[in-house]
């Protein structure tokens, strides 16, 4: 028998390739960036996003959908190996490094948004994406006011 709940599902696990994408691509940004302040920011929302990843696969089991694992999407992939090419070419210099994580940043906002504009979603649902969608905004703001903030720089 068919889960009536299957494209609530199908979208929470495209959301969950966003925050593979996010994870990794503040890893990578972790560990890249000279600047130790900025470093415990990117270390935060990776951690943070490991957490939007447990939070939706528990959804999607309590919808009676299967967990599917996910290393991210093809377009976070092809941003993630950028950020390493940017990181290599500017050796950590932390411009490139935050206009790079605003760049994947705004694609996951946008991706959020566009499930929470989805019908289909609702309920608790509702209330998980919602929740990620502003972490996810408030990490966006706190990272272009980094880029904005001279007294920030190395």
């Amino acid at each position: 028998m068919e889960n009536t709940d299957q494209p609530v599902i199908d979208v929470l696990n495209h959301l969950i390739d966003i925050a593979e994408d996010g994870k990794y691509g503040y890893e990578n940004a972790a560990k890249d960036i000279t600047d130790h302040h900025l470093k415990s920011h990117f270390t935060r929302y990776a951690d943070e996003r490991r957490e939007y990843i447990r939070i939706l696969n528990d959804q999607i089991i309590k919808l009676g959908g299967e967990l599917k694992h996910s290393e991210g999407g093809p377009v976070g992939s092809l941003h993630r190996t950028w950020m390493d090419f940017k990181s290599l070419v500017t050796g950590g210099d932390r411009d490139p490094i935050l206009k790079a994580c605003i760049t994947g940043e705004e694609a996951a906002v946008s991706a959020y948004k566009k499930a929470i504009e989805n019908p289909i979603i609702t309920g608790a649902t509702m209330q998980i994406v919602a929740a990620q969608c502003q972490g996810i905004e408030d990490a966006l703001k706190t990272i272009k006011a980094h880029l904005a903030d001279e007294s920030y720089k190395d």
